[in-house]
């Protein structure tokens, strides 16, 4: 006798009544961090389409396997640099869970905000072990997709004195910035160039969208102690910012090393990047494997590409909590 299978279709209206608190988004992306660390996943090299360079965009496709929660599962995310001027997020993503044993779908989850949850939170959680526990000011480039979730997670991290904000449209940046300030209870600054966003901040984040590589923030501007985040898909540092660095850190070497696109992709085809000269991976870092900061006064740079595994965590995670609040739509599929 045949079995039915249903999966359930959890949208983005569902995932907002779940009110994820910060604490859940970044427990969630430290585990599957934490089973990285000790071996218990698989993560298979990100997929590229581009359907027309015409277009302004591609796709991305991630896959992976977590074993601590029994959860396989396929990310599609469309990365679109002008979708703004259609009144559409720059990124649209659907997110499918497997039941590894078996290959049965379970769920099929709006990959949106996740996408830019999790990548909040692999921003916030790299700052948490790779950055000097008494940064005061983080310098933001970049106000869209992503952007967001970077700021507010840092901030739940650190508890900022100053915020400053840089993107190349103004009318981005000060939405931005006043969204931020409403939200978190304090003054975000909106500043008109990156050098005035980055230099002197403890912790740097470069999160542009930009189309041809261009130097946003340089190299001179990397003080003792500082904490980079390099990860726009195009670059936008200087070709020797590598070398002041005294740890280099990526999600994932096989994530990083390959591939089209990338913040770094130029420094791992000049060797700059390597095996030779990566401290690690963040996820042995979070498993106690590698070292994160040493001293106040190193230089760390985390460049992460983000990962299907911290995509599965939280999906995993709004799969269970929606089903709990009954929210969703039960779809028969066989």
């Amino acid at each position: 006798m045949k079995k039915s299978i249903d999966l359930l279709f959890i949208t983005g209206n569902d995932i907002e009544k779940l009110n994820l608190t910060n604490k859940e988004i970044m427990d969630a992306v430290e585990a599957s961090l934490l089973a990285q660390g000790n071996g218990q996943v698989v993560i298979e090299p990100r997929e590229h389409l581009i359907p027309n360079p015409d277009f302004n965009g591609h796709f991305n496709i991630l896959r992976g396997y977590i074993e601590p929660i029994n959860m396989a599962g396929v990310k599609v995310v469309g990365d679109y640099v002008y979708n703004y001027k259609q009144g559409l997020p720059s990124e649209l993503a659907l997110l499918n869970l497997y039941d590894p044993r078996t290959g049965v779908p379970i769920a099929i989850v709006d990959a949106t905000e996740l996408t830019s949850m999790r990548t909040g939170a692999l921003t916030a959680i790299g700052a948490k072990y790779l950055a000097n526990k008494n940064s005061r000011i983080l310098g933001h480039l970049g106000s869209r997709g992503t952007a967001w979730w970077n700021v507010v997670l840092l901030d739940e991290v650190f508890d900022f004195e100053e915020i400053r904000v840089n993107s190349k449209r103004p009318e981005s940046r000060n939405e931005f910035a006043a969204r931020l300030s409403d939200y978190l209870g304090k003054p975000v600054k909106a500043v008109e160039t990156s050098e005035e966003c980055l230099k002197g901040a403890d912790i740097m984040v470069e999160a542009t969208r930009l189309i041809e590589p261009e130097v946003l923030l340089k190299t001179e501007w990397v003080r003792e102690g500082t904490f980079v985040v390099p990860y726009g898909t195009i670059s936008a540092v200087d070709f020797e910012l590598t070398d002041v660095m005294d740890k280099l850190v990526v999600d994932d070497w096989g994530q990083c090393k390959g591939g089209k696109f990338g913040s770094l992709r130029k420094h791992v085809d000049a060797g700059k990047l390597s095996l030779e000269t990566l401290h690690g991976e963040l996820g042995e870092i979070v498993a106690g494997k590698k070292a994160g900061r040493e001293s106040d006064k190193e230089r760390i740079l985390f460049w992460h590409r983000g990962l299907s595994l911290n995509d599965i965590a939280l999906g995993h995670l709004i799969y269970e909590k929606a089903k709990k609040l009954g929210l969703g739509i039960v779809i028969n599929y066989h």
